[in-house]
């Protein structure tokens, strides 16, 4: 019985000593193949960052007005209680608030509605800001900025690792490398660490001036990357994420120029009970393509995907610093009359997949 222990005790040993033997064979020879993906840390390591400079979020532009979302159909009075003067139709709709007295809110000079009938979102105006571009834009990676929250993963195509800190949403990312897994481009941010097509909008200046294009200062819109990027001649001096038109309402592509401009304007559009909007005070406008306009959004927070009627929307503080560089170009805040300012060229750089 002691030769069959003796047998299964060599064995375990010969197992040993080959799997120690196979542990130290990781490194690979000539003779072997290991497929690698993107840069390794230390070429990583030995690219020289740009720190970018970030607008300061404008708390005083973001916060001077209540923005209240309308429930419903809502009756606009002429004082609290008083006579109806006006009917606020059911769809997305927005108002600034004034003053409260008692149930009621006043929403312009002198019309008031019931205080029931409105929501307050000024929590949501967001504080992304876009950047002020360097003279010298990086050549060894591209700048993006992730979109949603989410974890990166080890290698094109895999699974998000939970092992990686969490990369939150409007994070800025330094794209180094792009490899293709299932059909998608998958980005390189990092050591070992790939994030999908679907998740970044990336800073994509570019590199001539369009043909059509004759100002100093232009801005182009990237519909794909949802990114506008603002230029002086060929040089791009600002980017940031924007909101175009969706389908069924969309920003076309173009050359246009900007042909009045007001700080604040009352947008409404659409057919009741389908796709009606009413918006009050929308901030820092600028119109380029008949009724499409850039100009700052202060109901929404989802910058970087398309959700808009046409129009291009940004946060107040970029659209603030947007207005602010055209006025300086045309010498004033406001349009007097329909003029003739910057070139606006919206175009793909990429078809959605």
């Amino acid at each position: 019985m002691q030769r069959p222990i003796l047998y299964l005790f060599l064995l375990a040993i010969l197992a040993t000593f080959a799997g120690g033997v196979f542990a130290q064979d990781d490194s690979c020879t000539s003779d072997c193949t290991t497929e690698t993906y993107g840069l390794t840390a230390a070429q990583l390591e030995s690219i020289e960052k740009i720190t970018l400079q970030y607008l300061e979020p404008n708390q005083s532009l973001m916060h001077d007005r209540r923005y209240m979302s309308v429930t419903g159909t809502t009756a606009v009075y002429d004082a609290p209680g008083g006579n109806i003067v006006r009917t606020i139709d059911q769809g997305f709709n927005y108002v600034t608030a004034l003053e409260d007295a008692n149930g009621w809110t006043r929403i312009n000079g002198d019309e008031w509605v019931e205080s029931a009938n409105l929501t307050d979102v000024s929590w949501n105006v967001s504080s992304f800001t876009g950047i002020l571009l360097p003279e010298e834009m990086p050549t060894d990676y591209t700048i993006a900025w992730a979109l949603v929250n989410m974890y990166p993963s080890k290698t094109p195509g895999g699974t998000p690792s939970e092992s990686y800190d969490l990369i939150y949403r409007y994070t800025e990312l330094h794209i180094f490398a792009t490899e293709i897994a299932d059909g998608y481009r998958w980005y390189q941010i990092g050591p070992d660490q790939w994030v999908h097509q679907h998740r970044v909008a990336k800073v994509l200046p570019l590199q001539e001036i369009p043909e059509d294009v004759t100002t100093e200062q232009w801005v182009s819109i990237d519909l794909y990357e949802q990114v506008l990027i603002a230029y002086e001649n060929n040089r791009p001096v600002f980017a940031t994420l924007i909101s175009t038109g969706l389908d069924r309402w969309p920003t076309y592509e173009g050359t246009f120029r900007i042909y009045y401009r007001a700080r604040r304007e009352f947008m409404s559009w659409g057919t009741v009970g389908d796709d009606y909007y009413s918006l009050e005070e929308v901030p820092w406008t600028m119109y380029f393509d008949d009724g499409r306009a850039l100009h700052g959004a202060y109901w929404h927070d989802g910058f970087g995907y398309r959700r808009s009627h046409g129009c291009v929307n940004m946060t107040i503080t970029d659209a603030y610093w947007l207005y602010q560089w055209v006025a300086e170009m045309m010498g004033s805040q406001a349009s007097p009359d329909i003029e003739e300012g910057p070139f606006v060229y919206v175009y793909f750089s990429d078809t959605y997949q």
